[in-house]
């Protein structure tokens, strides 16, 4: 389908914003979506290799738990380019220091007609009810109409409304310098002339991916040995948080856990079961199906582990359920890396 064209104080013609579990392949889904090509976020997260997990505590910063892998580290493309190259789409990613640069290129392209996928810090964007302070720049959001008259813009989330924000909002947003995750006014551009739905060949070759990244991690702060190692870093917080950093930290591992952080629930554990539905009738591979539900019931002991780190963030003293909010850990890094080794039987044999 060709791009619409023009745009004004709504958003471009034909453009439907939409509930969305994760802003990234939410926001993917909508640019998908107004192309004309129809994809779920499960099937765009397990072709984009996105599903892993991570530990870490950098310096001062606080410490975190993420369930996304392939997020354009050095060495990986990253999810969007991943995934878009599985369903013949090209994508490309450009950064810039110049934020006059980046809003060049984005009116530009509203200009043209084509809404633009961009990542941007979510501490800046007013529809947020955020605590005073909190920034991720990892956020992504797709800018789906602009008001030349207003100097607004009309942004796509991961609900159904379409967010008027001005443009000096936005270009703060997306110019943030918060660590960990400055967005450096990151955006991409799609090319769908060639796009297609994934092989059978790719969609095995993206679950494979997905297994050796939590069984055969670089470093120990990654997959399977990343959440071992998260249940023995945890119990340290006491020693190296102060209590407003141990209650923050607690919050947003939980958050980043359950819906609410833009995991689709269970850290992405639900999200990719239902790809492995989608990949079975793909591949074709019914023990896929089958395996489906193992996930989901890991899925749900992440949930526990989310309603363990709320009830810390909320105690006198988080420090005294630490050990209760982790106490799954170990049964869950030893039941991922069942099911991993498991899947990756399935695509391989």
């Amino acid at each position: 389908m060709a791009p619409r064209t023009g745009y004004g104080p709504a958003s471009f013609p034909g453009f439907a914003a939409f509930p969305t579990h994760h802003c990234v392949t939410g926001s993917l889904r909508h640019i998908y979506e107004y192309h004309g090509y129809g994809i779920s976020e499960d099937l765009l997260l397990g072709l984009g290799r996105g599903l892993g997990f991570v530990y870490f505590h950098i310096g001062d910063m606080d410490p975190f738990f993420g369930g996304r892998a392939n997020v354009a580290r050095p060495g990986e493309e990253g999810l969007e380019i991943t995934a878009g190259r599985r369903t013949g789409v090209v994508v490309e990613a450009h950064t810039t220091g110049s934020a006059r640069r980046a809003q060049d290129a984005l009116r530009a392209s509203l200009e043209a007609g084509e809404p633009v996928m961009v990542y941007l810090d979510m501490g800046f964007l007013p529809y947020f009810d955020l605590p005073e302070g909190y920034h991720f720049g990892a956020h992504v959001v797709v800018v789906a109409g602009c008001d030349p008259a207003s100097q607004t813009v009309l942004l796509a989330d991961r609900d159904a409304e379409l967010h008027p924000v001005d443009w000096d909002t936005l270009e703060q947003a997306r110019g943030s310098a918060f660590k960990p995750f400055p967005p450096l006014h990151k955006w991409f551009t799609f090319d769908f002339s060639s796009a297609r739905p994934p092989t059978p060949e790719e969609t095995r070759e993206a679950i494979a991916e997905v297994c050796r990244g939590m069984l055969e991690p670089p470093i120990a702060n990654l997959g399977v040995k990343g959440i071992r190692k998260a249940r023995a870093e945890t119990l340290k917080w006491p020693k190296l948080l102060d209590p407003p950093a141990l209650r923050r930290t607690c919050a947003n591992v939980a958050m980043f856990i359950d819906a609410r952080g833009g995991t689709g629930g269970g850290i992405f554990r639900y999200m990719y079961a239902r790809f492995l539905l989608e990949a079975a009738s793909i591949v074709p591979e019914l023990r896929l199906a089958g395996l489906a539900p193992d996930l989901v019931a890991v899925g749900d002991l992440w949930e526990e582990v989310a309603v363990g780190f709320t009830r810390a963030a909320a105690a006198e003293d988080p420090a005294d359920l630490l050990d209760e909010a982790t106490a799954r850990l170990p049964e869950i890094a030893d039941r991922e890396e069942a099911f991993w080794g498991k899947l990756a039987e399935t695509v391989l044999a």
